[in-house]
């Protein structure tokens, strides 16, 4: 049997290829054509989706529907890093939200990334979503190299300039998410531990709910209140 083909917007795409238009692009119809093709509905993936949340201890997560999109859909970045995380170990994902851009027979033109950071050394991911009324949103994957080891840096940036131009959100999340990124390279070793082998401990965190489990980085400004914290610190919280 060749390689399964799916019909998207009148044209056929291999089934290997629609990730490559889901994670790049941010393809919210695709997100809706896979979930029908996995679960025979789309109601039916989004409460395989919550459930999957459940499992991972995404106590604040409620997915409304398959794209994410959706204003009833909500989540926290505590969360969403526990998703990142779990993403990650996937090699097909992994290799997809790397991709600068691809081609794909039958889409016109190359599909580009809307991940900009990809093009800073040792970023490997992950994935944008922004809207309006959201804000700009970035959960990233970095590569980060003491002497001995390579650690693999996971962060979430959320609710960036909510509520302004399409193209304002999208800008100050990629923007501070390069700032969190610099900041942990530079950082090194102290950012990942204060010995070689040391787990990766909590930087920079703010807010008044419990602090990011291990590796967790929160954004400057990120929701929540407390006192003001530059994107760096040197100790698990300030």
């Amino acid at each position: 049997m060749g390689p399964q083909r799916i019909t998207a917007d009148g044209g056929e795409v291999a089934q290997r290829q629609l990730p490559e238009l889901l994670l790049l692009q941010s393809g919210n119809n695709v997100a809706r054509l896979l979930a029908r093709w996995d679960a025979g509905s789309q109601e039916a993936f989004v409460a395989k989706m919550n459930r999957t949340a459940a499992d991972l201890g995404m106590t604040r997560t409620a997915y409304t529907g398959a794209s994410g999109f959706e204003a009833t859909t909500k989540s926290t970045a505590d969360d969403q890093l526990k998703l990142a995380r779990q993403a990650m170990q996937e090699p097909v994902l992994r290799a997809v939200v790397a991709m600068r851009s691809t081609t794909i027979p039958g889409v016109p033109g190359t599909v580009t990334n809307t991940n900009r950071l990809l093009e800073k050394p040792a970023v490997i991911g992950l994935k944008t979503g922004s809207s309006a009324p959201a804000g700009g949103n970035l959960m990233w994957a970095a590569e980060v190299k003491t002497a001995t080891k390579q650690y693999l840096v996971l962060g979430v940036v959320m609710g960036q300039r909510a509520n302004t131009t399409p193209t304002e959100g999208p800008m100050a999340a990629l923007s501070k998410s390069a700032v969190l990124i610099e900041a942990v390279q530079n950082g090194r070793p102290t950012a990942l531990g204060t010995s070689e082998g040391a787990a990766a401990r909590p930087r920079c965190w703010r807010g008044t709910g419990p602090r990011p489990g291990a590796g967790a980085v929160k954004a400057p400004g990120s929701a929540g209140g407390g006192s003001p914290c530059p994107p760096y610190c040197p100790r698990p919280s300030c």
